[in-house]
């Protein structure tokens, strides 16, 4: 069996998500989501606007994905790969090349996989707020 693994916050869970999350369990016979919990999005400066639990259960709820684990810390990936047994780590070409997910070449591929244009989080966001919603 090939493991998926990624990582991610998917608030406001979009098309985009969508097609990463599907093109990442193409790579593979199972897809887990490492997905980013509150306390550590708020280290990162970020807010959701779903919490942890609702969003793992979104997440569930997509057929392309078969286990969501949480996301504490960025130097739980090595310790997340061994875990899972994990074959390829797929995240979105705006991640290639940081070191945070560089250092995992030594354990699994790597797959940078391009972003959907014209969609996001924060352009989900940034459209309500000008339209007065």
């Amino acid at each position: 069996m090939r493991r998926v693994l990624t990582y991610g916050t998917f608030d406001l869970l979009h098309w985009g998500h969508i097609r990463l999350l599907k093109r990442a369990r193409q790579r593979g016979d199972y897809l887990i989501v490492a997905l980013s919990t509150e306390a550590f999005n708020a280290g990162k400066g970020k807010k959701t606007y779903h919490n942890y639990r609702t969003r793992k259960a979104m997440l569930e709820a997509v057929r392309y994905v078969d286990l969501v684990i949480p996301e504490d810390s960025w130097d739980q990936k090595i310790s997340d790969v061994q875990r899972y047994e994990v074959d390829v780590v797929v995240m979105g070409d705006d991640w290639a090349g940081d070191p945070r997910f560089e250092v995992l070449a030594p354990y699994c591929e790597l797959v940078y996989l391009p972003r959907t244009g014209g969609v996001s989080t924060t352009k989900i966001k940034q459209d309500l707020e000008g339209s007065g919603h």
